[in-house]
């Protein structure tokens, strides 16, 4: 039977250190077998072990003897910090048995650090160093002003990166600028490509444009990133690292402070509820990135329950991408609807909206996407204030950005003003957002490509383009046969 003992910082066993999340137990039944727990696996593992027999564990020269699961966090000499790396929510181990970083909200941090035997100003000092302003630090040898202790102990034991990274930048006419990031899979493969965008304003406003999945499930028929598929979900990591990265762009290419965050890039953030929800809490975390939560808006096709859970879960804005007043249409446009129909949703939304008994966010933002001959009539303008009748609201109408294989046209912009003037003479504020980065498909509806960003393993499935409602099917064929080609 090996020999095992604690030390400070990891487990040794017979003179060969483990990496601080690692566990070898030894199960005796009829034969004696080794294992690996690691954080996924060592509940369920450890009940079997000692289901099939005591699990021993030496420390110097006395053995301790763990009967059941539980025991084997309560052990003598049991690393500070270790029960913590494996079993506390929000902590998450790279392949190498490092722990994710910018996985933590602060309190995880700070959690963390103790329980490692480090004082509290540790988590501090790596949050400020993680987070603020022109920091944004790579690794533990770019902390200036900290222990060198401190620094060489987070350099064996903790990563600072956010498993994804930068492939490529793709600069527009008009200066916004889209990003594309390899994503680490869990295996440490090759997850896909995801894209984020930058987008500057005359008035000194830099949007950054994150995606929370690889691709999307929910298939509307005019987004580009819907032909893809879904790959997978985007890690609490994984997400705030594109905002870090274009915070370093913005400082090294003088475009100013980012000063607002909207999911609306590739998938569906309430798909990813969870990661995304964290995500907000660490880019809005006063002691780092410092967002104003009515800054960081969060976009949904309409997914009701998930609405609900953010309402009541997250500050951040909540934004509806609607592009239709009829449930004919948007079973067509937006497959989501087929669940949770105009009905539901617009009851939903009244019942949470203000939100947080009036001290949170007062009004709906509701996006539409302008479509020729399918979305944008007077009628269509009429039936969206029906919609929309004693619920606070604002409307943002959004030209439709072709892209390859598109089968719809953008409206002309005299009816979308046509439309907005409806809108607005009932007493809602409505505008129209311009579009910004056409020319390097960073544009709203654009980000993805099909078959060549899905990274390592099974491709997933190619969503089915929809038939649409018999009484758009002549204004479909019409613009089929006229199918716009992008330049």
């Amino acid at each position: 039977m090996p020999s095992y003992r604690i030390a400070s910082r990891n487990i040794v066993v017979d003179g060969n250190p483990l990496p601080h999340h690692k566990l070898i137990a030894e199960a005796s039944q009829r034969d004696r077998v080794s294992h690996k727990l690691t954080r996924s696996s060592f509940g369920k593992q450890a009940r079997s072990l000692a289901g099939n027999g005591p699990v021993a564990l030496r420390r110097g020269a006395s053995i301790t003897r763990a009967e059941g699961a539980d025991d084997l966090f309560e052990m003598p000499g049991y690393e500070r910090g270790l029960k913590t790396a494996i079993t506390q929510k929000g902590v998450r181990l790279t392949q190498d048995g490092k722990v994710l970083l910018k996985a933590l909200s602060f309190q995880q941090l700070e959690q963390w650090v103790v329980e490692i035997g480090e004082r509290p100003g540790r988590a501090i000092q790596t949050w400020a160093w993680l987070y603020q302003e022109n920091k944004w630090a790579k690794g533990a040898e770019e902390m200036q002003e900290v222990s060198k202790d401190w620094k060489e102990r987070l350099a064996t034991i903790a990563e600072f990166g956010g498993r994804i990274q930068l492939r490529e930048t793709r600069v527009a006419s008009d200066g916004t600028r889209k990003l594309l990031f390899e994503v680490e899979s869990a295996s440490g493969g090759n997850g896909g490509i995801v894209e984020a965008v930058m987008i500057p304003a005359p008035s000194g406003r830099l949007t950054v444009c994150i995606s929370s999945q690889v691709g999307c499930a929910m298939n509307c028929q005019f987004c580009f990133t819907g032909r893809m598929g879904l790959r997978g979900n985007l890690t609490t990591e994984q997400i705030v690292e594109q905002v870090v990265e274009a915070k370093r762009i913005a400082a090294a290419e003088g475009m100013g402070k980012v000063t607002n965050v909207v999911f609306m890039g590739m998938g569906e953030p309430l798909h990813n509820v969870e990661a995304v929800i964290d995500a907000v809490d660490i880019l809005a975390s006063e002691r780092g990135l410092a967002l104003s939560s009515n800054k960081i808006t969060v976009s949904t096709s309409g997914l009701v329950p998930q609405i609900v859970q953010f309402c009541r879960r997250s500050p951040a804005t909540l934004a509806v991408s609607l592009n239709a007043t009829t449930d004919e249409v948007r079973n067509w446009l937006m497959p989501i609807n087929r669940k949770w129909p105009l009905g539901a949703l617009m009851q939903t939304l009244r019942d949470e909206f203000p939100r947080g008994d009036g001290r949170g966010q007062k009004q709906v933002f509701f996006e539409y996407i302008m479509l020729k001959d399918i979305n944008d009539s007077d009628e269509d303008a009429e039936r969206l204030l029906a919609l929309t009748e004693d619920l606070p609201c604002k409307v943002n109408l959004i030209c439709f950005n072709a892209h390859d294989g598109a089968e719809f046209f953008p409206s002309e912009m005299e009816r979308v003003r046509a439309f907005r003037d409806i809108v607005a003479s009932a007493g809602r504020v409505c505008t129209i957002r311009e579009s910004r980065g056409d020319d390097a498909s960073a544009a709203c509806g654009q980000l993805g490509s099909v078959g060549d960003m899905l990274g390592d393993g099974p491709s997933p499935q190619r969503p089915p383009r929809l038939k649409p409602p018999v009484s758009l099917r002549a204004a479909v064929e019409v613009m089929r046969e006229q199918r716009p080609v992008k330049v």
